[in-house]
């Protein structure tokens, strides 16, 4: 399954700060339709991640009943994305 979305870099801190981007409520009711066909365990999601040109395998969290796409320096560095920058997200699951 496929997920196309456009949202904004926040920063969420723990024990370091991390960037995300939060998934909109409509996209957000999609994924979890597959949630639990394709979670591994405490409500993370798998999901190949495209910004750009660039791809990477990560894992989706579950957060206040949405979901949050981390955004590894993997995508950040190579697509020149800070915080605050706007993106479209391409997000493929392996249903």
């Amino acid at each position: 399954m496929r997920v196309i979305l456009t949202g904004e870099v926040i920063e969420w801190r723990g024990p370091a700060p991390f960037h995300f981007v939060r998934v909109p409520d409509e996209q957000a009711v999609l994924i979890r339709d597959i949630a639990e066909m394709v979670s591994y365990g405490w409500g993370v999601i798998p999901a190949t991640v495209t910004i750009g040109a660039t791809t990477i395998t990560t894992s989706l969290f579950p957060k206040d009943g949405g979901y949050l796409v981390p955004i590894k320096n993997a995508l950040r560095l190579p697509e020149k994305i800070e915080l605050g920058s706007v993106v479209d997200i391409t997000l493929d699951f392996a249903v």
